[in-house]
Parts: C-alpha cells; sequence; structure tokens
C-alpha cells in the first residue's frame, strides 16, 4: 500500500513562502506549541492504519481532523495550478511540521523531481537529530530539496522552551548540517514585541547566521493575531493576549541586525 500523507489543507496561490508563485501544501500534525501559532489545528499529529505522523507515514482514509493523500492525488492537483507559477514557483510544504511524516514527503519531493517541479520545504525541524532512523532519511530528502524555509523563533534556549515548548538545540543543529551541504535556506524569525525582538538576543542569532554559509534570504515576519480566533474555537487559552503587533520601526531595525 502506497504511503499517504496527513494533509491538513492546501492554497492553491502562495507568493510569500518561496519563489514565484507556489502550491502549499500544510501537513498535520506538530510537536511544538508556539505561543503565536495561527494554525493551532495542524498541532493534532496523526496515527492510523500502517504507520504514524511520528515515524513517517499513516494509513489511508482520513485520520482525525485532515485527510489522508497519496502523491499523486496530491501533485496532480497542484499542476492544474502549474502555469501560474512561472520559472521560480512549484510546491511548498509546510505545517503542522511537515518533518513529522518524512517518508512521505521524500516520496512527495522525489515525484515532484521526476515532474520538474521546483520543492520548497518550510520548517521549524524540532524533530532533526543526526540519530538513526531519521538522519538517513532526511539525507535523502534533502537530495530532492531545492530550498528550505527554516524558522529559528527563538536564539536562547530556555526562551525557546518557554516560547514553543521544546529547546532549539535540534534546530540549531539542523541549521548547521544544512550549511554542511550547502543547502539553499531562507532563515524566518517572527518579530513578537517584548519576546522575540530583544536587540542583544537579535544580535546572538545575526552572529550564528554569519557562521553558515548557505544562507540565501532573512526575513522578519511581524507578529499577528489573525489566527486567536482559532484558539478560541478549540478552547486553547491564548497567552499572549496583551501582546501588540511590532511597529514598522521594531521590524525596520530587526531588519538592520538581521538582514544579510
Amino acid at each position: 500500500m502506497a504511503i499517504k500523507g496527513y494533509i491538513h489543507s492546501t492554497e492553491s496561490f502562495g507568493s510569500v513562502d518561496g519563489p514565484g508563485i507556489r502550491f502549499l501544501i500544510f501537513m498535520q500534525g506538530c510537536h511544538m506549541r508556539c505561543r503565536y501559532c495561527h494554525n493551532p489545528d495542524t498541532w493534532k499529529v496523526a496515527s492510523a492504519g500502517s504507520g504514524s505522523a511520528r515515524n513517517g507515514s499513516v494509513g489511508s482514509g482520513s485520520v482525525g481532523c485532515g485527510t489522508a493523500t497519496s502523491v499523486e492525488e496530491l501533485l496532480n492537483k497542484a499542476e492544474r495550478y502549474r502555469s501560474y507559477w512561472g520559472p521560480e514557483g512549484g510546491i511548498t510544504v509546510s505545517g503542522g511540521e511537515a518533518l513529522l511524516q518524512i517518508d512521505f514527503l521524500i516520496e512527495l519531493f522525489e515525484e515532484a523531481h521526476r515532474r520538474g517541479i521546483n520543492t520548497c520545504l518550510d520548517t521549524a525541524a524540532q524533530p532533526f537529530t543526526r540519530e538513526d532512523p531519521f538522519f538517513p532519511k532526511f539525507e535523502r530528502l534533502m537530495k530532492s530539496t531545492d530550498l528550505v524555509l527554516l524558522d529559528i523563533k527563538h536564539i536562547d534556549a530556555e526562551k525557546h522552551r518557554w516560547l514553543t515548548g521544546h529547546s532549539n538545540e535540534h534546530i540549531i543543529d539542523c541549521a548547521r548540517y544544512l550549511s554542511e551541504i550547502e543547502k539553499p535556506v531562507w532563515i524566518r524569525h517572527v518579530l513578537v514585541p517584548g519576546i522575540t525582538d530583544d536587540e542583544a538576543q537579535l544580535k546572538q542569532l545575526r552572529q550564528l547566521l554569519d557562521t553558515l554559509k548557505n544562507i540565501k534570504k532573512v526575513e522578519v515576519l511581524p507578529y499577528h493575531t489573525l489566527g486567536t480566533f482559532k484558539w478560541k474555537q478549540l478552547g486553547i487559552p491564548y497567552t499572549l493576549e496583551d501582546v501588540s503587533t511590532p511597529t514598522a520601526e521594531q521590524v525596520k531595525r530587526a531588519q538592520e541586525i538581521l538582514s544579510l
């Protein structure tokens, strides 16, 4: 039986998640609990049939919320919009955390390359490890990945744990590995006033980026509250109610520190 990916949703016309116009695929499941997450409905991890999101695959049919979909079904759907992509566009897989379904992701990206489709992975890299069985799979995945959008939530390990529920150790190690193999990366950093905008810590993040040789772009993403209604629908307390969106000046200052 072919592996099926647990898909939360898709968007046909994405213009900010990688180069060009892109077909966006949002995978279901995430272990992180970012306090500003605008997709908490993607958190639930799939587990059914012949595998699970933890080891990279799910069985056939629907599992909880979302839909289990084959590689062929997903790429056939994406290619309906191929005429809009232009020379730089393609597919971007996001989440949730796509790496929780790495077996499916490998098949998806390898088949996309066979079809001549550019591939982009949007990830926070929380499940990254250099240990088996994950690491050989990740090495294989990178061979069919054209670009990685790597989210670095906070450079300070303890503040990262407070913000997301996890340390940033594996995330930073992933950034270093991607530099070792010279995989093109765009760094993404969500700017949350009073939490991720401290100048000293932004400069510490800049120091890390200066040690990496593969960073093509750094994106400062202003914090917003557009997804707070989902927290209320799910009955989850939203702890950043009193945090305002950053000003243009705050965003500009962060960009000046982090930009290449």
